[in-house]
């Protein structure tokens, strides 16, 4: 009987550690497998970089065709030398004369004549914007995934809340809204008595932001800051909207101390505030690599329009300045730089124009394009990253309906196709044609060791206006100069490109350019520049185009009537 309990324990202890070596296995298995599980799991939920690279706006204010280091200027610039160098310079690129057209047109893929922001500027006391019916840049990019940060001068319109950047398209804005104000207090006067503050965070004045420091510095710190904060497997699409180097002539000491060789004081304070401009470009570049970004990368450089000879910059070789449709108004400095571009160290004579930066940023971010924005940009990144030709063939610089100053004009004179008074200028090909007054058109070399007031320039090459000229034609490609007007001996050509004029003036809206508002004085703003109307005033905006459109169709059918004649 012993016996045979001792085997009942042992049979019990036996099947007892079967069942768990049994059990223990389980657990195991179990284990590894769940193991196993989470580890694969931790492995696809870690965020994979996005395929959409993220993308760099650099935009600056009045930088000169000649006021960069690769283009021959006595200018040091080292970080623009060498990120254009390892890039492709675009050395057939052109903006617009003046700093809200060129901006209006990168935001929207559009000429000016398409949005009716045919004349000028936007002013701060004018009760205008960037028409709300355009849909923007950002807010393509925002469509596709894109997080959306604009630092820097805005200047395309504020005077409602629907103007404002962070209701076009950008997630955050820090900056100004002005078109120019002092680089350290970031105060404007506009007109006397009518003088605020211009700076800020989203919708609302950035005092506490504020710790009055040079903008150039403090517009890089800021974006620095937003690529530290921003999660780079995320795509980021940063415009950066230098104010410098627009006037007025502000610079840190240091800077300035770089120049004393330049007897000028307006170009060695300009030469100052370019340098300190390629620091803030070499310190951004740096960040992005710091955080993560660098690789999957496309950073466009590109100035909003020719320099100003008045304040420092120079167009040299080229005719004309800032404001003037002459090609130093014009052509401007820019360049792509990528390690996703194919062919680096390139230099690129396909025809670009800033409306083209549209299409080919959106499509470059996976965006889509509508067939109904009626788009006048092409995309072009074929053409910059492979070296292929470009798809444009021609540009309109612009028509501009109010401009006619031309007192010698006439239809006569555009061989009763157009009225030779009118302000226009296009490209096509290697041609370019020039109606009414294009503007002041001197060849102005760097004024680098002359110590003359503006007004007397050193060794202006000047003009004679009494010449009674209206219509200008050129060969670009041969005479980037314009040297040799060619109008009188082509003239089967100019009547060509004026019936393409005429083509182009057909699709134009109406001219946006208001009177200036009194509302628009920051004295009734807590003394800052920001938006005036309510939602009150709506309605009054609303009719305001209504007797725009209604002037414009009086005018048409007052020239059906013959009321208008043509000038002979």
């Amino acid at each position: 009987m012993v016996l045979g309990a001792m085997h009942g324990r042992m049979g019990r202890s036996a099947i007892l550690l079967t069942l768990l070596t049994t059990f223990s296995g389980f657990i195991n298995s179990t284990h590894g497998t769940w193991k196993s599980s989470f580890h694969a799991n931790r492995v696809n939920n870690v965020e994979k970089p996005s395929s959409q690279p993220h993308i760099i706006f650099i935009m600056v204010d009045d930088q000169g065709f000649r006021d960069v280091g690769y283009h021959g200027s006595e200018i040091k610039t080292p970080t623009l030398d060498r990120l254009a160098s390892a890039g492709v310079k675009l050395e057939n690129y052109y903006v617009q004369p003046l700093c809200s057209p060129s901006r209006s047109q990168l935001m929207t893929g559009r000429y000016q004549i398409h949005t009716g922001l045919q004349h000028s500027i936007i002013r701060p006391t004018q009760p205008n914007c960037l028409p709300l019916e355009n849909i923007t840049l950002p807010q393509k990019l925002k469509n596709a995934g894109y997080s959306t940060h604009m630092v820097g001068k805005w200047h395309l319109g504020f005077y409602k809340r629907g103007c404002m950047p962070t209701q076009r398209g950008f997630d955050t804005f820090f900056g100004s809204l002005l078109g120019t104000g002092d680089y350290y207090s970031h105060y404007k006067c506009d007109s006397p008595g009518m003088c605020g503050y211009d700076l800020h965070e989203g919708e609302e004045a950035a005092w506490e932001q504020d710790h009055g420091i040079y903008s150039t510095i403090m517009y890089t710190q800021k974006a620095v800051k937003i690529l530290e904060s921003h999660n780079p497997n995320r795509p980021l699409f940063l415009y950066l909207a230098y104010q410098a180097v627009h006037s007025p002539l502000q610079v840190p000491a240091r800077y300035l101390d770089r120049y004393k060789s330049i007897p000028n004081l307006h170009r060695r304070k300009y030469a100052a505030m370019v340098s300190c401009l390629d620091e803030a470009v070499r310190n951004l570049t740096l960040a992005l690599k710091q955080y993560g970004y660098y690789d999957n990368m496309v950073m466009v450089y590109s100035s909003d329009n020719g320099g100003q000879p008045m304040a420092g910059g120079s167009n040299w070789p080229l005719r004309g300045s800032k404001g003037t449709y002459w090609e130093g108004g014009i052509r401007a400095v820019g360049f792509v730089h990528s390690p996703l571009l194919v062919k680096k160290g390139t230099r690129s004579r396909a025809l670009i124009h800033i409306t083209d930066w549209y299409p080919t940023l959106v499509m470059l971010g996976e965006g889509t394009l509508d067939e109904n924005q009626s788009l006048d940009g092409y995309d072009v990144w074929e053409a910059i990253s492979e070296g292929r030709p470009s798809p444009r063939l021609d540009i309109l610089h612009n028509i501009d309906p109010i401009y006619t100053k031309a007192k010698n004009g006439s239809w006569k004179a555009g061989y009763g196709i157009w009225n030779t008074a009118i302000r226009a200028a296009l490209r096509v090909g290697d041609w370019k044609l020039l109606t009414g007054v294009p503007g002041y058109s001197d060849w102005i070399p760097p004024q680098t060791f002359s110590t003359l007031l503006l007004a007397n320039r050193w060794h202006n090459e000047r003009v004679n206006w009494d010449r009674g000229k209206s219509i200008w034609l050129f060969n670009i490609t041969a005479d980037p100069y314009e040297r040799v007007d060619l109008s009188r001996r082509f003239p089967h050509v100019v009547k060509k490109m004026l019936f393409r004029l005429l083509r182009y003036n057909k699709t134009a809206v109406p001219c946006r350019y208001p009177p200036k508002d009194y509302r628009s004085n920051p004295q009734y703003n807590g003394g800052v520049w920001g938006p005036w109307y309510t939602d009150d005033d709506e309605d009054e905006d609303d009719n305001l185009l209504l007797y725009d459109l209604e002037q414009m169709k009086s005018w048409k059918k007052g020239k059906r009537r013959g009321k208008f004649k043509r000038k002979t």
